[in-house]
């Protein structure tokens, strides 16, 4: 996972040496770690990882169910072992050096925002079922998923929001969702699912009609989760990255839209 360290002392630059085999260069020379080797105050301390950025009176002596997972998750579990304060986010050359060498895997979130989204897609699961159910009624309103013209035809046919839970990028990021009813059909070559080069070019084309041609092309990255990265099956959709955009253009193109993890962090309203 990436250097989770503010400042790259010594330490943080003989780990990135000792995994730079495990890691990506990018064109500055930064290391991103792919994985971190624990010393011994930092493997009892992941001992009690769901109580780290936890008010002591919210803490509890065991894992709550909606983190078991991380159990058996090390890139996830040494995450949520990481005080909010000592995360660092990932800047803008990083996220799109790591999108061009398609290692959407290395992205990750804010210790604090990945336990409130692992914990806020329990009570989703619980209260609709699924994710997915949730996407289409409360947040796409879509009633029919059918799509009935040509990809990026019709602007009923798809919709852009927010990213609900956006990754530990720089702040200026803002972090779009391109949902759509039509198929983005996947490379039946690749093993990772990835995108066939003429989808890839098609959505290629209609980012940089939509987004480049207002924010500039060095200020736009998109990218499509390989199947297996997917949070959310069976509706389809691809990222879009901007940098430091223009946020009437953005509020535009969104129609307003407000991230979840706004509301949920205003509103407090997921259960312990």
């Amino acid at each position: 996972m990436p250097s989770l360290i503010n400042s790259p002392g010594k330490a943080t630059r003989e780990l990135g040496e000792k995994h730079r085999d495990k890691g990506t260069v990018i064109a500055d020379g930064t290391q991103l770690v792919t994985r971190l080797e624990l010393d011994d105050d930092a493997e009892a301390k992941c001992k009690d990882f769901w109580n780290v950025n936890v008010p002591a009176s919210e803490q509890t002596k065991d894992c709550p169910d909606f983190l078991k997972y991380a159990l058996e998750n090390e890139k996830d579990r040494e995450i949520l072992s990481t005080p909010d304060d000592q995360y660092r986010r990932q800047r803008w050359p990083e996220v799109q050096q790591l999108i061009r060498d398609n290692r959407l895997d290395l992205f990750t979130r804010v210790p604090s925002e990945l336990r409130l989204y692992r914990q806020y897609c329990a009570k989703l699961i619980q209260d609709y079922g699924s994710i997915m159910k949730f996407v289409v009624q409360e947040r796409l309103h879509w009633e029919h998923m059918a799509s009935s013209s040509a990809p990026f035809s019709d602007p009923s046919e798809y919709k852009i929001l927010y990213n609900d839970w956006p990754y530990g990028v720089d702040e200026r990021i803002v972090h779009l969702v391109v949902w759509t009813k039509f198929e983005l059909p996947a490379d039946p070559r690749s093993e990772l699912g990835d995108m066939s080069p003429e989808t890839r070019q098609l959505v290629n084309d209609w980012v940089n009609e939509t987004f480049t041609s207002k924010c500039g092309q060095e200020n736009v990255i998109w990218f499509k989760n390989w199947a297996g990265l997917k949070s959310i099956h069976a509706v389809e959709h691809f990222h879009v990255m901007l940098f430091n955009p223009d946020m009437d253009f953005v509020r535009e193109i969104t129609n307003d839209d407000v991230p979840l993890f706004l509301k949920v962090k205003r509103a407090k309203v997921v259960p312990r």
